[in-house]
């Protein structure tokens, strides 16, 4: 029994060498520090829509969208490129959406979808997209004055008024830039 014993051991010892022999960078233990590092560098955000590989990805600390749509493999030909800044800085935790140039329903993608501007245009103007009641409309002119100008979508949620269902439902129907 205690040949047995010592045979397992040696054995351990010598694949752990052996292990080491091979990939010398492996490190039998790691510090936490090491670990807490790594995970403060980085973080996860979603992208969806008019992307080529939509889905979670784990993005560097100060990544842009620019990062992120090369990291999903670019945009599809239907992207609206008015409804984003490549320059934006990616927020942790955020899903982000690029909105259609062209709608969905037509199967020829003929007709460009008519859209308003959040950061220019007039309370009057925002209230002709579907979904953007006068109220959420003079809310969003309030908040782009109190607050500057949206730089995502996504910041739309932060309007009083603007939760999810209608972030959705207006998503594809506003830009940010000309």
């Amino acid at each position: 029994m205690i040949k047995v014993l010592i045979g397992v051991i040696v054995v351990t010892i010598a694949v752990v060498a052996a292990f080491l022999v091979l990939d010398p960078n492996i490190g039998i233990t790691s510090t936490d520090a090491q670990v807490t590092e790594v995970a403060t560098n980085t973080f996860s955000v979603s992208i969806e829509g008019e992307i080529f590989i939509a889905g979670k990805y784990t993005m560097n600390q100060g990544a842009t969208m620019g990062d992120l749509i090369n990291t999903a493999g670019g945009l599809t030909n239907n992207a609206d490129e008015r409804a984003f800044y490549e320059s934006t800085l990616l927020t942790n935790g955020m899903t982000y959406y690029i909105a259609s140039k062209y709608d969905s329903t037509d199967l020829c993608n003929m007709s460009e979808v008519e859209k308003a501007n959040v950061n220019n245009d007039t309370a009057e103007t925002l209230a002709t997209v579907n979904g953007i009641t006068s109220t959420i409309a003079n809310s969003i002119v309030t908040h782009r004055t109190e607050h500057g100008l949206f730089s995502s979508l996504e910041q739309l949620m932060e309007v009083y008024g603007i939760g999810n269902a209608t972030y959705r439902k207006i998503r594809n129907y506003v830009i940010l830039h000309a």
